[in-house]
């Protein structure tokens, strides 16, 4: 089925993108300003339950659309406790979250995630290193995407998307309210090798955002806790493999 409204598939099937508009509008986002009480009361619960929290600021789309290929956001700066409000909304409107994913591919073809260390918002969840689109990463208006994966995967493992062969494809890959935008990055060293580097950079690193590293050979969903946004990548990555 196809989302009219965004013009992909609903169900996470992972299609080629021809190009990026990620506008980012200079006002507060309306979801934070419409319902501020309620976002603030969910904040004060979700710091009680996890005190480590840290509600710093993020871009989040109010609206977005793909033509022909082409995709095209409007996007707010939002704090994060309005983002975790309304991830938790059933319907999940007034909204979208448009986020990077580098898909870490080692030289012996296994994927390289991390696992998401007990005290952040998603304990426990396996993905690929990433995170949303933030101040920093807004130029003349618009989202540096490209950036933002350089950078989020550098703070989380140590690696440097400089030394990977970057796939000149990006493709997309759309649940309700979320899209995930992924690009394939080679590394020439095999899984064994990047895991460890990883695993070693997050011992010594300030901020201890991960438990581990993980090497992924199958699409096997039981094999690790994985993040919704992961499954249908896997399914895609490794029914290409010969």
């Amino acid at each position: 089925m196809i989302d009219v409204d965004i013009g992909l598939p609903m169900d996470g099937r992972v299609v080629p993108v021809r190009g990026l508009d990620l506008r980012v509008d200079d006002a507060p986002h309306p979801l934070q300003l419409a319902h501020a009480d309620a976002i603030a009361a969910h904040w004060r619960d979700e710091q009680a339950a996890n005190p480590a929290l840290y509600n710093g600021r993020l871009i989040l789309q109010r609206e977005m659309q793909v033509d022909n290929g082409f995709v095209r956001a409007v996007g707010h700066e939002a704090s994060f406790a309005c983002f975790l409000w309304w991830r938790k909304q059933t319907e999940q409107l007034g909204a979208c979250h448009l986020f990077g994913y580098p898909v870490l591919v080692a030289g012996d073809g296994a994927l390289v995630a991390i696992e998401m260390a007990p005290h952040t918002a998603n304990a426990g969840q396996v993905y690929f290193a990433a995170g949303s689109l933030d101040p920093s990463d807004v130029i003349d208006g618009r989202c540096d995407l490209a950036g933002n994966m350089r950078r989020e995967v550098l703070e989380e493992t140590g690696l440097d998307l400089a030394d990977a062969a970057a796939d000149p494809v990006l493709y997309a890959s759309y649940r309700p309210h979320k899209l995930t935008l992924l690009r394939v990055h080679r590394f020439a060293e095999p899984a064994e090798s990047l895991v460890a580097r990883i695993e070693h950079f997050a011992k010594t690193a300030a901020e201890q955002e991960i438990a581990r590293a993980v090497a992924i050979r199958s699409a096997d969903r039981s094999a690790n806790r994985y993040s919704p946004a992961m499954l249908p990548i896997l399914d895609w990555y490794f029914a290409a493999m010969p």
